[in-house]
């Protein structure tokens, strides 16, 4: 019986689950977008750009979407939203800290993780107002 929650290609074969590289960038500087390691997932960085590759301009529309992402790969790492135990979010405009918080609220404040938010001068495109990287525990949602 095949284990639907591993990625199609779980990379080096060192017992750990990956998500596959979603573009050359990651697997030219073998990049990993989200890694299980026992019952521990650490997802890096997310940036919001949408499935048709548009960026809102709109902070609190990129915490949305780098939520949605970062629940994605921590499903197809076998975990659920209930199982995120860490939040990181960057804002290039501590203006935009109560929308980027109110996603946070709306994608995992159920399951009350520590998080952190804070101002930074940049990301790497000009476009990128936001960025955030959670970790989950598998098992440890409520």
């Amino acid at each position: 019986m095949a284990d639907d929650t591993r990625p199609a290609d779980p990379g080096p074969h060192d017992g750990r689950q990956r998500i596959p590289p979603l573009g050359a960038f990651e697997e030219s500087a073998k990049f990993t977008r989200a890694i299980r390691v026992g019952e521990r997932i650490i997802v890096a960085g997310n940036i919001g750009v949408e499935e048709d590759g548009s960026i809102s301009p709109d902070a609190g529309r990129q915490a949305e979407r780098c939520f949605e992402q970062i629940i994605d790969y921590i499903q197809q790492l076998g975990g659920r939203s209930d199982d995120i135990v860490r939040v990181r979010m960057f804002v290039t405009d501590i203006a935009d800290a109560m929308v980027v918080t109110n996603a946070f609220t709306k994608a995992c404040g159920h399951a009350r993780p520590a998080g952190t938010l804070v101002g930074i001068s940049a990301l790497a495109g000009p476009a990128f107002k936001v960025e955030i990287e959670a970790e989950a525990i598998v098992g440890a949602g409520q």
